[in-house]
């Protein structure tokens, strides 16, 4: 896993709906919220504050790029008899190969 650059970051920030970019500056993601008023209010408060114009990228938005080594997929089964597929590699960049599993 790395952080995403920060002009990476503004791209896909600016790709995302006013609406969404508004929440991310008015989200204090993962802390307490005492009322879904708070959160309303702060969201009328910044979306009064980005009336015209694109809105930036909060400082503390950015993002991450995942390099998985290893993904299962599963396919219900009837009798849980799933289908189940693994795909791997050895290395980030590397091929994926592919192998069916018991369930």
């Amino acid at each position: 896993m790395s952080q995403v650059t920060p002009e990476e970051a503004d791209i896909y920030f600016a790709s995302r709906a006013r609406g969404s970019q508004i929440g991310a500056w008015a989200s204090l993601q993962s802390q307490p919220l005492e009322s879904r008023f708070a959160l309303e209010k702060r969201v009328a408060e910044i979306g009064a504050k980005h009336l015209v114009g694109s809105v930036p990228r909060p400082p503390h938005w950015s993002g991450f790029r995942l390099q998985p080594m290893l993904i299962e997929f599963w396919h219900d089964g009837a009798f849980r008899l799933h289908d189940r597929l693994e795909y791997s590699r050895s290395a980030a960049g590397a091929p994926w190969s592919t192998r069916t599993l018991y369930p």
